[in-house]
């Protein structure tokens, strides 16, 4: 059985490898065993592996935040799941063949849902469902900024905030995207620099209620988006893309009531009832199933490529994801 284990920190496309390794064995009474059929590479995957996200801390070890297949073997314990059943792994060593774990650790998705949504449904969708309800309460007219919003979770909440009549401003690395992001529903879609906040501003108007903000990226770009703020406003951290420290001043804080949050979505894993966390996966899976979300995917590969799958995801200016699809023909033209 093939899986890929991180043998150390540093350039992703150089840390891993695919290797043999014995199969999972026969699950216990309270484990399933899932054949994994597709799990997405995430910019978190990809920090993990350089050292500066949380993950394993005992090397080599199996990585992979998300991974979607179907159940192969159930414990004579389980309830509720049986072979066949198209789930999602809430575990984080997903890049394999096949895995076995407490039935606990997985999500029943239904089966019209394609497997390639299903491999990303568990970490992107929910982050940004979270974001724009439970920070600030966020009405009709309202608005959001966020950055790296030509990212999966940026492409969510363009189209969740639309849903709801609250209006987006986007900031993104190069103007090419601006079109294809208009379509998703984006009001302001415009190029990060040093006068962003008045290029937001001159497009959103002057009194535009801009009431949070939504940081992937840290350092110098959190303090531009906080720029970008009315007086009262909320900027919420959720990414280490530029591996800098979040940044608002005093003249924020004090003078203008912007507070600097931070989110994880394994924080709310680890809070919520198991009721609400199977809600929530069950209104996002509606959601890409219906069409009202969707993430396209560039390429896809095969576990033996995984060099050149995590040198993909790596590239600057890609235009979907790139996926791990164990025992598929993979596409990467």
């Amino acid at each position: 059985m093939r899986v890929i284990q991180m043998r150390e920190h540093g350039r992703p496309d150089a840390a891993c490898d695919c290797v043999e390794v014995d199969d999972v064995g026969v699950p216990a009474d309270d484990e399933v065993v899932v054949d994994i059929e597709a799990a997405a590479i995430n910019p978190a995957d990809l920090l993990i592996i350089e050292g500066s996200y949380p993950g394993p801390t005992e090397l080599p070890a199996a990585i992979g935040i998300e991974g979607a297949g179907r159940i192969a073997e159930v414990g004579s314990a389980v309830g509720g799941l049986e072979p066949g059943d198209k789930v999602f792994s809430l575990g984080r060593s997903n890049w394999a063949e096949r895995i076995r774990v407490k039935s606990g650790l997985v999500i029943k998705v239904p089966d019209a849902l394609d497997i390639h949504h299903a491999a990303m449904l568990k970490a992107n969708p929910p982050t940004a469902f979270l974001m724009l309800r439970d920070y600030v309460d966020l009405g009709p007219g309202d608005w959001v900024i966020q950055n790296a919003a030509n990212s999966a979770v940026g492409r969510h909440v363009i189209r969740l905030a639309h849903a709801r009549g609250v209006r987006t401003a986007n900031v993104v690395r190069r103007d090419s995207l601006r079109e294809e992001l208009g379509g998703l529903g984006a009001d302001v879609v415009v190029v990060d620099g040093d006068d962003l906040a008045d290029r937001v501003r001159a497009q959103a108007g002057a009194g535009a209620p801009i009431r949070l903000a939504l940081d992937a990226v840290g350092g110098p770009a959190c303090l531009r988006l906080a720029d970008c703020l009315s007086d009262g406003g909320t900027v919420v951290n959720y990414g280490f893309l530029s591996g800098e420290p979040c940044m608002i001043t005093p003249h924020h804080a004090i003078i203008h009531d912007v507070t600097l949050k931070g989110f994880w979505l394994v924080r709310f894993m680890r809070s919520a009832p198991r009721a609400d966390i199977e809600a929530l996966y069950t209104d996002m899976a509606r959601h890409f199933m219906s069409g009202a979300l969707n993430v396209p995917v560039e390429a896809t590969y095969g576990l033996e490529d995984i060099s050149q799958a995590l040198a993909h995801a790596m590239r600057q200016g890609r235009g979907g994801k790139v996926l791990l699809t164990p025992g598929a023909v993979a596409d990467h033209r």
